[in-house]
């Protein structure tokens, strides 16, 4: 049996050899993650600033955009080092530390969307009894939930990884991802498999309670409704509804792809599927919640900012 100290790094081959085009993608790239902080770090300060601003639901959207910052963290910088790179390879614990970013961002988004769906039951539904039932004690304590909920429950799937006795080096992505690495082990991993599924099925169920729970009151009341609580609802949840779809749209696709044969897809289409559920979202939701709710669009933190960035354009 090949110990897994005998690999000290990984090896990804998804990478193509582009000569000096490389060059070009990594300006295209790091415009991305540029445009993505700027964009999220935007609103956040927007929010934080503007103390009309201080309430659930935009406390809540500002854990959203600062889970985007964050993971976004966790993959710009790793690609733009690859793309400039030409061996493409990655330290174990630089490989580990990526797939723990990785992992617990997609927890705390799916997370972080759920929170929002109550938010917007209560705002809807329950109007009278809003703010007594949301109140600041609440929200910091679902907001709390959100972060360490993911953080503990991805720490147990890095441990047992730590553990596993490696036969191979070779990893076919652009980063690295969890499920490959465990195909490299040599060493029993019938408990990573077990904790992995029970891990990636409460990464879904339990955001996914609220939410069906939230929107099905949320449609009941819209039903029975008058116009004006109907166009409430549409003009307060379409923000949310669009950014949940978005990512767990993107989710799919990369699940899909990287659980069966993808030999007859063209390899761009893989590479965006890959990575569009980490490049979308980020992207997705400032301009969706910094354009269509007129609390922010109408701030005047917002509207200054986003002179002087375009200015700095």
């Amino acid at each position: 049996m090949v110990n897994s100290s005998q690999f000290p790094y990984f090896l990804l081959t998804a990478y193509l050899d582009m000569g000096y085009l490389k060059y070009f993608c990594f300006v295209i790239v790091l415009l991305l993650y540029i445009g993505i902080v700027v964009a999220n770090a935007l609103l956040i300060v927007t929010i934080c600033m503007k103390s009309s601003l201080h309430e659930p639901m935009y406390v809540f959207l500002c854990s959203l955009l600062v889970n985007e910052l964050y993971g976004s963290a966790g993959l710009f910088p790793f690609l733009l080092l690859q793309i400039t790179s030409d061996t493409h390879t990655v330290s174990r614990s630089m490989c580990f530390l990526q797939i723990y970013c990785l992992y617990t961002y997609v927890s705390v988004e799916f997370c972080n969307l759920a929170v929002m769906s109550y938010d917007r039951y209560l705002a809807i539904c329950c109007p009278l009894h809003y703010k007594a039932r949301l109140t600041s004690n609440k929200v910091a304590l679902l907001i709390a939930f959100t972060w360490l909920y993911s953080f503990l429950k991805f720490l147990i799937t890095l441990c047992l990884n730590l553990s596993l006795t490696l036969c191979g080096n070779i990893i076919d992505r652009l980063y690295c991802h969890n499920y490959y690495v465990v195909k490299l082990a040599c060493s029993e991993t019938s408990l990573n498999n077990i904790y992995g599924f029970i891990s990636g099925t409460l990464t879904v169920l339990v955001p996914l309670i609220p939410i069906l729970f939230s929107y099905s009151k949320i449609l009941r009341v819209c039903l029975v409704g008058s116009k004006e609580t109907r166009q409430k609802a549409v003009s307060t949840c379409t923000p949310h509804l669009a950014s949940l779809l978005n990512f767990t749209f993107g989710c799919c696709f990369e699940t899909l792809q990287s659980r069966f044969v993808t030999t007859g897809v063209p390899n761009l289409l893989r590479v965006f599927l890959s990575l569009y559920f980490l490049i979308g979202q980020p992207l997705f939701n400032p301009i969706m919640y910094g354009f269509r709710m007129s609390e922010i669009r109408n701030a005047k933190v917002f509207s200054l900012m986003k002179s002087c960035m375009f200015k700095l354009c």
